[in-house]
């Protein structure tokens, strides 16, 4: 048992380090098609070695798709425009992530929807609470991250009155003009984090 709580402990300090290190990243890797574009205008989309590894199983990513995910992410997902880009991942059990990017048009723009996203996931655990009575959310926040021009992160622990149990960290970074959110989740709490 204590071995199984040191590796949950390392967890989350793994996913907080590693959501950190891909909120940074944005604009770095530019495809051979894409060259002619500035690289500020090619976001760079994690492999799945580059996730917080999972202690059974491996990570697999999905395609690199235009447009907003579907469904929609909790917390952010009304907020992101049709111009968003994303890329999900997931393991073979009950742990998942999603990408999104987003390049605006100028570096003030990217400032003003990091800070609408960072607003809307502090605000998230009420919202919830609110559309749905039976549902107990509580948030963490983990701070602000030296990395690029500055990334949050933040946890999200939701409890059904039926007895499921889910925990998210969310990672909201800026590099320029890019956007970079980064969503993991799986059934559990923030110790299983």
């Amino acid at each position: 048992m204590g071995e199984t709580m040191q590796i949950r402990a390392r967890g989350i300090r793994t996913t907080v380090a590693a959501l950190a290190a891909v909120a940074g990243v944005a604009a770095v890797a530019v495809p051979a098609a894409a060259a002619t574009a500035p690289a500020s205008d090619t976001p760079r989309f994690l492999e799945p070695a580059e996730l917080p590894p999972h202690p059974t199983s491996p990570w697999y990513a999905g395609p690199v798709t235009a447009g907003q995910p579907d469904p929609l992410p909790v917390c952010v997902g009304e907020a992101l425009p049709s111009i968003a880009t994303h890329r999900s991942y997931g393991t073979e059990f009950d742990t998942n992530a999603q990408q999104i990017t987003v390049v605006e048009r100028t570096e003030q723009r990217a400032k003003d929807f990091a800070a609408l996203l960072r607003k809307d996931i502090a605000g998230c655990a009420e919202k919830l609470m609110e559309q749905d009575p039976d549902l107990t959310a509580t948030q963490k926040s983990y701070g602000r991250l030296n990395v690029e021009e500055g990334a949050h992160v933040y946890g999200l622990h939701t409890a059904s009155a039926w007895g499921s149990s889910d925990i998210g960290l969310f990672s909201v970074g800026r590099d320029g003009r890019t956007v970079t959110v980064v969503l993991w989740g799986q059934m559990g709490n923030f110790q299983h984090a």
